[in-house]
């Protein structure tokens, strides 16, 4: 959620969609780089480790701030934050943030982070989900209201508009029940049925 101040051009967001090996981490560190303030969440300790020590060689050690669940390196004040998706401290502010392999949001233990993530993580000018090209169809689902641009190879190749948001009674539990996020795979048929109520 952005705090923009009015008068302020709308944030770009931005799905670049691929196979892997394709630079699509490579091109969120030079993205994040251009900006005054910056954070970026990886799937891997071991890659975020990588791309602190880049950041790090180009901004300084004092400006660049590190958290995976094993690994703190946080300065004073650092204007760039490199850290594993988990471990992504939302309550900062910057000016660009990517999430990078967000296809994990499928994923049995960590999907619910990557969704969370997904449709709540923003930074103020840019952001950018970076991921596999099998994520395209449920981009706009994820974030209602808002304008997409899909890269391939780094090119535009679509733009995705939600004309609405989904009505708020939808949104709202019966009395009685909390939020939550329920994850049924094709492979469990048997219990399909028990959630055919809560599937649009």
């Amino acid at each position: 959620m952005s705090d923009r101040p009015t008068g302020r051009p709308p944030a770009q967001l931005k799905a670049v969609l691929g196979p892997t090996n394709t630079g699509k981490t490579h091109l969120a560190v030079e993205r994040m780089l251009g900006h005054e303030s910056g954070m970026i969440g990886l799937p891997l300790r071991l890659l975020a480790r990588e791309v602190y020590e880049k950041v790090a060689a180009v901004k300084g050690a004092h400006a660049v701030a590190l958290i995976t669940g094993e690994e703190k390196i946080v300065p004073k004040s650092p204007t760039h934050w490199v850290a594993t998706v988990e471990s992504m401290p939302l309550d900062v502010g910057t000016e660009f943030l990517a999430i990078d392999e967000i296809q994990l949001a499928a994923d049995a233990e960590r999907g619910h982070v990557f969704t969370d993530r997904l449709l709540h993580a923003r930074g103020r000018s840019e952001t950018l989900f970076l991921g596999s090209d099998t994520m395209r169809p449920l981009i706009q689902r994820l974030v209602p209201g808002e304008e997409v641009v899909i890269l391939e190879n780094h090119v535009p190749v679509a733009k995705l508009v939600s004309q609405h948001s989904p009505p708020v009674a939808r949104l709202r539990p019966p009395p009685g029940l909390g939020k939550g996020i329920i994850t049924v795979t094709a492979d469990d048929e048997e219990h399909l049925s028990d959630f055919g109520e809560y599937m649009p």
